[in-house]
């Protein structure tokens, strides 16, 4: 394509070289635009195949025409091979399409990759945080967990819908269905058509030795030989996942072996165990450089408060909508916080909660863990207690400073006892 010139300068240009990529599953769309001395605009665009070779012949061009950075959208996971091939060579520039949208000024007939360059060139993009190779690794294997995770969830349900629609009450006896006396009684309905009185007795562990009558009843349903087989089907399935979530549990470990110290400090945050603690990790990374400051890093996970303004007052609080998977570890992190009796949190928890209900109080919460975290990675910090008494001193400290003022103001002086 020959190369077309224009004269559109208004904006202050920031990258003088830089291309737009407009990335699908079989081809991508670059636009190079190159700012000349006289101001005016060369443009050249082309199409490549996302083949490897493809790729690599994109990169070469872009070196060959000497551009410096190249941006793209964050379109699923199409933008990471291109990634991959361009890192270390050009810089990449990763937008949400969402902020692309609400810029302001775009023609009809101009090209997704024109007008990416075009915002690229006078600085109007927000770059999305890319974190280096290793935290990519790290956020796939921890991800996979997760679905693992919520996969094995709802085959266990599954199984309790099974007992159910057989009229087998065993979760009404046990309180953890998947514990070893109900797995030793589901291995024996998979063996016995009607297993006796003696036969359960033996399955049963622990406390559960107390019930056996109550056990053998709970199984006296109605479970033929269909329900045998969707039964070892899903157990089936169910020592799957369990084997496979071990085997991830090692290799996560193994990947981030030299980041012990961190963890152990992660893990002094209420309601943090090891697991939440490397998921956290694997999505914030261990250098936050990227992040200026915890309220920073807070919008980027999207746990931080509306900053919605007007006349110097605030009139909206909510926070923003935004599913990031680091969002849903701090919640369930949250909840555990909570539950810890003595701690600041869950003395804040209670305190919020009376006045804006559970939902927005365990935002807040979440909010405050991840500026915890921010400093424990960040600066090196240990986390600090502050205790359930910690509110009472800050609340008794303002109504001393509310009684005071309020006496001067009548002409009174306050003298302590």
């Amino acid at each position: 394509m020959a190369p077309e010139k224009e004269n559109n300068q208004v904006l202050r240009i920031i990258h003088p070289i830089c291309c737009g990529l407009d990335v699908h599953k079989r081809f991508v769309s670059a636009c190079i635009l190159k700012t000349l001395p006289d101001g005016s605009i060369e443009v050249e665009v082309r199409e490549f195949e996302t083949f490897t070779d493809d790729l690599i012949a994109l990169r070469e061009w872009l070196i060959e025409k000497d551009c410096p950075i190249v941006a793209m959208e964050s379109t699923g996971v199409y933008w990471q091979p291109i990634h991959n091939i361009l890192e270390g060579y050009v810089e990449v520039i990763l937008v949400n399409a969402r902020h692309i949208k609400n810029v302001p000024g775009r023609k009809t007939d101009v090209s997704d990759s024109r007008w990416l360059a075009e915002l690229l060139r006078v600085g109007l993009l927000r770059a999305s945080y890319i974190p280096p190779k290793q935290v990519r690794f790290w956020r796939e294997l921890v991800r996979l967990r997760q679905k693992h995770v919520k996969t094995l969830a709802d085959y266990k349900k599954r199984v309790q819908k099974l007992f159910e629609s057989a009229n087998i009450k065993l979760d009404n006896v046990v309180s953890d269905l998947f514990g070893e006396t109900g797995r030793q009684i589901m291995r024996l309905l998979l063996e016995t058509p009607k297993p006796s009185l003696e036969e359960v007795r033996a399955c049963a562990k622990g406390k559960l030795k107390k019930k056996v009558e109550e056990l053998y009843r709970s199984i006296c349903g109605f479970f033929e030989e269909h329900h045998r087989f969707l039964l070892h089907s899903l157990l089936s399935i169910i020592e799957t996942l369990e084997k496979e979530i071990g085997i991830m549990d090692i290799r996560i470990k193994e990947v981030m072996r030299h980041h012990e110290d961190l963890i152990e400090r992660l893990k002094g945050i209420p309601g943090v165990s090891e697991v939440s603690a490397r998921a956290i990790l694997a999505e914030v990374g261990p250098d936050l450089r990227s992040f200026p400051n915890e309220r920073a890093l807070a919008s980027w996970a999207g746990v931080c408060p509306g900053n919605n303004e007007s006349g110097g007052k605030r009139i909206s609080g909510k926070s923003p909508v935004k599913k990031h998977p680091l969002r849903s570890v701090l919640i369930e992190v949250s909840w555990a916080a909570t539950r810890k009796k003595g701690t600041y949190y869950a003395a804040k928890y209670r305190q919020l909660r009376a006045r804006r209900g559970p939902k927005k109080a365990i935002g807040a919460i979440a909010h405050k863990i991840l500026k915890a975290v921010y400093f424990i990675i960040k600066e090196g910090q240990e986390y600090r207690e502050l205790g359930a008494n910690h509110l009472k001193q800050i609340n008794r400290e303002r109504l001393l400073t509310k009684i005071k003022e309020e006496a001067e103001r009548l002409g009174y002086k306050v003298v302590a006892a």
